[in-house]
């Protein structure tokens, strides 16, 4: 028997189609996690506004640091008086008012100062006068008119005094040449950073609308992302629904594979072991008198007394009848009767079509969310226009002419003080390094005069000789105290005037600019002339001030915040994200689409498979088959007969008994090779569906439900599961774009705060003018004037040394042994 040609093609497509759905389910499924909801990527806008910057500046440490503290120290002792608020307040608003006697008494410590440089300039010119008297009566500078035994240590004392305020002289007159070398170099950039920083901030100002209208511009970029994500998301959609539920729906296929694989197999064994047991029967029926007679003549022949040696074979040919009787298994015909004409639907088909319909999920997807998607766009523009909205309703270009025409004003007023202020400045370095040349010149006698004065004595045998080089050396110490007579009273006016200058910038500015007290003052109501209200000239809040305007600024706040507008105007409630976002969420929230109806099992199939349950497959006795086959088609083994049969013939002297010996021999290998042979081919056969159908019968029941079961409960699912991934999907998309607009409206929020409309440059311009003031030009100003100022009073000794040392070194008058 051969099996039906289209039953094993079906079959063999079918373990293909299984194959290939087993291989995919066994693919990796990927994440089923929605992968759209990772942290959306950051948003690079563009620096709308990095060209109108008002850098901040700061102190920046120098070596002479201790040399400025030791100066500011000395001013607080001099200037003790805090900010005279009273006469300040009388001086801009009454200056006819103002009485010397107050000016007199807050300026006490310099009034002293004063005093002091008067005096100095007076005594050092007659002192000058009196010494060139006495040297015309050779009284002062002359020689020594005894030599005394302590005349060497007096000497040296004065030697080593001399050198000390040489050196003292040298190292101030260098701190001098330093600071006035550095005031030159910060103040030319200094006094060119006013109108600069002025100019910057008018700038800056002007540009506010400009700035804000590219601020908005930049909403293309959070635009062009929604956009394009916008073109991936149906699809992305579907995928991450086929994704999510390709394991639940492959498995149920290569279940429901399995099963009609199980009716294919049933099917055909049952086909087989109905057809085999009845040819098997036939058979047998054909084969028993053929045996029966075979049997017969053996026994005959071997009980022959002509046949030799034939008894011990007569015992097997006695016995020689059939064994396995097929005909008492039990008949299968019922349940091939309930199974006739199945299956009656193409399962492979039917799998096919239920595979395509689900792999066609990310297609389906795009197709059902084109008008959501065009919807969504045609929002985007919606939203592109109330995002301008943030441009046309900034209230700031009708408020800010007030502080640009302050400005401009300053602007214009300052250029005739900056000149000024540059021309004397110009003089101040011109005076200071031609007087500290003068000092070094005055330091260079000295130490020629020493050097030469010391080098003549140690040649000297006798202290009354005259020697040339000590008589050089003393001169020259003389020419150095008649320039210090000379020009002292020219340093300590120059001492004096940028002392003046710079103490009361220091005290005056800057101390009450680092501790807040001058913006306290101009914000107390009458200490400013109503011209000089910079409440009402800059456009501030009325019910704010310049300290708290100033403080406001510092901490980042919008030029909006600080200005009177005549409505409030809050940023945040504009930069709200669900004004942006609500139609677009709302667009969102309410799409809904079937996109999970994928039918795995038509309802023909679901007839079969419960047929093919009920057909009574698993009620067969197949251990009846499996114990009929255990016996042999012939008991005794016709073989081993026959070749008996054979070796009996060569022991015969008769040779008629061993011609029908070799015929019966020969009968019954016909007998096996004709007959017995393929009857159990057919044994082995029936054997092997015997086998496969009693391996499949047990479970297959419970098998089939359970398909039946998975196959409804994942065609029930499938569409529930979709529609949630289907929110779930949209939700992370939701969030992600809306991650774009806070991302925005954020950047916005701190551009407009810290850039485009931002006070903090005035701030930063009113910092800036203290660091130059005060850190940059004041503190080496004072630093220069203090070490002018030592040099100058370290003159007064010097002189003294010096006319003193010139003695030692001429020769003495009389000798006291």
């Amino acid at each position: 028997l051969t099996e039906p040609l289209g039953s094993l093609l079906t079959t063999k497509t079918m373990r293909a189609a299984g194959l290939l759905l087993a291989w995919a389910l066994l693919r990796p499924a990927g994440s089923q996690q929605c992968h759209l909801a990772g942290p959306g990527s950051v948003l690079r806008f563009t620096d709308t506004h990095a060209e109108i910057r008002v850098p901040a500046l700061h102190r920046v440490p120098s070596s002479l640091d201790p040399l400025y503290g030791l100066v500011r120290r000395c001013l607080d002792l001099i200037q003790q008086n805090p900010l005279p608020t009273e006469l300040l307040r009388a001086a801009l608003n009454d200056p006819s008012s103002v009485r010397t006697s107050q000016v007199v008494q807050y300026e006490l410590g310099y009034v002293v100062c004063a005093a002091v440089a008067l005096l100095f300039t007076v005594a050092m010119p007659v002192a000058g006068m009196c010494f060139c008297y006495c040297r015309s009566r050779r009284r002062c500078g002359g020689r020594l008119r005894a030599h005394r035994r302590s005349l060497g240590c007096r000497r040296h004392c004065l030697l080593a005094c001399l050198s000390l305020t040489s050196l003292v002289i040298l190292t101030s007159v260098t701190c001098a040449l330093v600071t006035s070398q550095r005031v030159k170099g910060q103040m030319e950039p200094g006094l060119g950073a006013v109108p600069a920083t002025l100019r910057t901030l008018r700038q800056h100002i002007a540009n506010v609308p400009q700035g804000v209208q590219m601020v908005v511009d930049q909403f293309e970029v959070p635009r062009q992302q929604i956009i394009s994500d916008l073109g991936g998301l149906s699809r992305s959609v579907g995928l991450s629904i086929h994704a999510q539920l390709k394991a639940m729906t492959y498995a149920a296929l290569v279940d429901l594979q399995d099963r009609a694989g199980d009716l294919q197999t049933s099917l055909h064994h049952l086909q087989i072991l109905n057809k085999t047991a009845r040819a098997l029967a036939a058979a047998r029926a054909e084969l028993e008198p053929a045996l029966r007679e075979r049997r017969q003549q053996v026994v005959e022949l071997l009980d022959d007394p002509r046949c030799t040696s034939c008894a011990s074979v007569l015992g097997r040919a006695q016995s020689l009848e059939l064994g396995a009787d097929y005909g008492k298994v039990p008949s299968v015909e019922k349940v091939l009767k309930a199974l006739a004409g199945l299956p009656r639907s193409d399962f492979a088909e039917m799998i096919r079509q239920g595979n395509g319909t689900f792999n066609s999920i990310p297609e389906l997807a795009v197709e059902r969310m084109v008008q959501v998607i065009q919807d969504l766009r045609e929002e985007m523009a919606r939203v592109t226009e109330k995002v301008q909205s943030i441009a046309d309703g900034f209230p700031l270009p009708d408020y800010t002419r007030p502080v640009s025409e302050a400005l401009v004003k300053a602007e214009d007023r300052s250029q005739p003080y900056l000149q000024e202020v540059e021309r004397f400045e110009h003089y101040r370095w011109i005076a200071g390094t031609v007087l500290c040349s003068i000092i070094l010149l005055i330091l260079a006698c000295n130490v020629t005069g020493m050097a030469l004065g010391a080098y003549g004595l140690s040649k000297r045998e006798d202290p009354g000789d005259y020697e040339c080089r000590g008589e050089a050396g003393a001169k020259f110490l003389l020419v150095g105290v008649g320039l210090a007579f000379l020009f002292s009273w020219l340093l300590i006016l120059l001492v004096f005037a940028t002392f003046l200058v710079g103490g009361n910038i220091q005290t005056l500015i800057c101390r009450n600019w680092v501790n807040q007290e001058i913006y306290k003052f101009i914000d107390t109501p009458g200490n400013l002339p109503p011209s000089m209200n910079l409440t009402r000239q800059l456009n501030l809040r009325r019910d704010s001030n310049l300290s708290a305007a100033y403080r406001e600024c510092k901490s980042g706040a919008g030029l909006w915040e600080v200005l009177q507008l005549d409505r409030s105007y809050d940023l945040d409630e504009h930069l709200k994200t669900p004004k942006y976002t609500a139609d677009f969420q709302k667009r969102l929230g309410d799409f809904t689409a079937q996109l999970g109806d994928v039918r795995l099992l038509r309802s023909e199939g679901r007839q079969d498979l419960e047929t093919f349950a009920r057909s009574g497959v698993d009620e067969v006795d197949y251990r009846r088959f499996q114990e009929e086959m255990k016996n042999p088609v012939v008991q005794t083994s016709l073989p081993g007969l026959a070749r008996s049969l054979e070796g009996l013939q060569k022991m015969q002297r008769n040779g008629t008994v061993a011609g029908r010996l070799a015929a019966e021999a020969r009968a019954l290998w016909q007998m096996q090779n004709s007959t017995v042979q393929s009857q159990e081919a057919l044994v082995a056969k029936l054997g092997e569906s015997v086998q496969i159908l009693s391996r499949l019968a047990p479970h297959l029941q419970e098998r089939v439900k359970t398909t039946l079961a998975t196959t409804a409960s994942v065609e029930a699912r499938l569409p529930v599961q979709a529609q949630q991934i289907l929110r779930q999907e949209i939700g992370c998309f939701t969030r992600r774009e809306l991650r774009y607009f806070t991302q925005y409206l954020s950047w916005v929020g701190q551009t407009l705060r810290e850039d485009v409309a931002s006070c903090q440059p005035l701030a930063t311009a009113l910092d800036n003018g203290r660091v130059i003031l005060c850190d940059r030009i004041a503190d080496p100003w004072n630093a220069f004037w203090f070490s002018l100022g030592c040099c100058t009073f370290f003159l007064i000794p010097n002189i003294i040394f010096a006319i003193r040392l010139t003695k030692h070194f001429r020769p003495i008058r009389n000798r006291l042994m």
